[in-house]
């Protein structure tokens, strides 16, 4: 056969280099990597084919103890006067005015210059448990589990304004841009899902208290976008758009796929960017959530005594509780860090009605997530944190109380936490802990929680800018007395 174009050498040496043999190869395994995705069995041979998203810590620091985190986050800030720190000396002192010798010199929120007078808890306290743990009468769930939490007095924080507070409660800084916490362990863990996001969050508002949450508090920062996290709606359905549209079919869908990624791949080989991989791995992920995310949704299964434990009514209700629910679902099915917040913790006034209220909304649900993990065995590598951005001031604010930073309660469950102790202590008003050597601020938080996912927190670092970034900074310290 005779050709009709004229042949160029030059270009055809070209044609044959290092760089298009490489971008070839390139497209031929994305093909099979493509190819898998639809049928995983494809490639399977004699090896089975390894699901999940690997982490950027290989081998891990310290043998896990953790393999999931669940954070139910109250958003607001809840009075740890009011749930677990019990101070009868400040209902003693109820109306009277408050000691200078504490707050002198202190850092307030709107309560900076005002007359401050003690407000003494609204409720009552009870000893719960084979371990005698001190709740309050708010909570009856979460004090009939006692002897399975860890209760921790002595929170304290820098940040008296709820934005920034929640940005310091999952990034360790109020600077934009830097990784919050769930992001940061997606990053060194992976996931041990491909069909869902490594890192999912949700939101629900209280009847009262709410204050608005950005979706900045998820935010990968400067890591590759493929570890933020992930919202999914409380009500209708989880995943906007998750169906194809009408007249598009699944073949369809499957080419139209193929060809933006072979796109994608073009262009990732002309440039070094990230974000061109993050954009070819969410394009594969979105194609798995069209079936599981479904799936994951439907509560049809859960059988009618679970449905029960946590207090939800019925399918797609948009509730803390079938939040937590969804939560323990995800857990099962590889989701790194899940997220609940629930806002409805700000009482500036009307404490009581607003508190119990937001007590009632979440307090069941809360202990029932635990319940389920625990009789599942799931518990054991599951770490539960609940807690607020900060705490609430022991002087009053008309009927309510001010933001506070010295002090505030948080507890924890499961994933190599001691269960049925409570950590570090406040002073008899509980205005301040006491730095009797069981404080605990965000850093060491942090520091703990990674420590128990395996991961040591000064070697999970990212260089950015010049220098080299970690979630704790330059702070932080392992809190062993909480840890089994």
């Amino acid at each position: 056969m005779s050709l009709n174009f004229p042949f160029n050498e030059e270009a055809f040496r070209r044609s044959i280099n290092r760089r298009t043999f490489l971008t070839r190869s390139a497209y031929g395994l994305g093909g099979l990597a493509l190819a898998s995705l639809f049928n995983p069995k494809l490639l399977a041979g004699e090896a089975p084919v390894r699901h999940g998203i690997p982490g950027a810590i290989q081998p891990l620091h310290f043998p896990p103890k953790a393999k999931r985190v669940i954070h139910l986050c109250m958003a607001g800030g809840p009075s740890h006067l009011e749930s677990f720190d019990n101070k009868p000396k400040l209902k003693e002192l109820d109306g009277k005015p408050f000691p200078e010798s504490l707050t002198k010199g202190q850092q307030l929120a709107q309560l900076q210059l005002a007359t401050l007078k003690a407000r003494g808890p609204f409720t009552d306290f009870a000893k719960y448990g084979k371990s005698g743990q001190e709740i309050s009468g708010i909570f009856p769930h979460i004090a009939a589990m006692a002897d399975d939490i860890c209760i921790v007095r002595s929170m304290h924080t820098e940040q008296i304004n709820h934005d920034p507070a929640h940005a310091f409660m999952n990034t360790g800084s109020i600077i934009k841009g830097r990784p919050s916490m769930g992001s940061w362990l997606f990053y060194g863990l992976g996931a041990e899902t491909d069909n869902l996001p490594g890192f999912v969050v949700f939101t629900t508002q209280g009847k009262s208290g709410a204050q608005p949450v950005s979706s900045r508090q998820w935010s990968a920062g400067f890591l590759p976008s493929r570890y933020q996290g992930i919202q999914f709606q409380s009500r209708g359905d989880a995943v906007h758009y998750v169906g194809n549209p009408d007249g598009v079919c699944q073949s369809t869908q499957r080419q139209v796929i193929e060809e933006v990624n072979r796109m994608n791949g073009i262009l990732a080989d002309e440039t070094l960017d990230p974000e061109i991989q993050t954009r070819i791995a969410q394009y594969e992920l979105a194609f798995r959530m069209q079936s599981s995310v479904p799936e994951l949704t439907d509560f049809a299964n859960e059988p009618q005594h679970i449905l029960d434990a946590y207090g939800i009514k019925h399918m797609g209700e948009g509730t803390f509780a079938s939040n937590c629910l969804m939560a323990r679902r995800l857990a099962e099915r590889g989701v790194r860090f899940i997220q609940l917040y629930h806002r409805a913790w700000d009482h500036h006034g009307d404490i009581v009605n607003g508190m119990t209220g937001a007590a009632l909304e979440v307090d069941q649900a809360s202990a029932a997530l635990v319940q389920d993990l625990k009789q599942r065995g799931m518990l054991d590598d599951t770490l539960v944190i609940w807690g607020g951005e900060f705490g609430r001031t022991p002087m009053g604010q008309g009927s309510g109380r001010d933001h506070h930073i010295k002090a505030f309660s948080i507890w924890m469950a499961g994933g190599g936490i001691k269960p049925g102790i409570t950590y570090g202590s406040t002073d008899e008003l509980g205005y301040s802990y006491l730095e009797d050597g069981q404080d605990m601020d965000v850093h060491d938080l942090h520091a703990t929680m990674l420590k128990l996912c395996g991961i040591d927190h000064t070697r999970l670092t990212v260089r950015y800018q010049g220098r080299d970034f970690r979630l704790t900074d330059v702070h932080g310290r392992v809190i062993d007395g909480i840890c089994a």
